[in-house]
């Protein structure tokens, strides 16, 4: 799955959608393109992170951009980067 370049309040829905759709499988998410996130689209992908590690199913972001981690890390959501082992 592709993040778009901008993730504002307008692409927490879209973006929401798309994860529901995904639900129970694995998933990668590249974030290369991403160049703005906000607080609410940070909250919907740290949610989805936390409904597939409880699933079991493997979840990642990939080739995140440096605008990306960036703001990943000023808005303390660092769990989001990490990688752990579904159960």
């Amino acid at each position: 799955m592709q993040l778009a370049s901008v993730l504002d309040l307008a692409a927490a829905r879209p973006l929401w959608t798309q994860l529901c759709a995904a639900r129970q499988q694995p998933i990668e998410i590249d974030a290369s393109q991403a160049e703005r996130l906000g607080g609410l689209c940070l909250q919907v992908l740290i949610s989805a992170k936390r409904a597939w590690e409880a699933d079991g199913v493997a979840f990642a972001i990939v080739d995140p951009s440096q605008a990306f981690a960036d703001a990943v890390h000023l808005m303390g959501g660092d769990e989001l980067m990490t990688t752990e082992n579904p159960a």
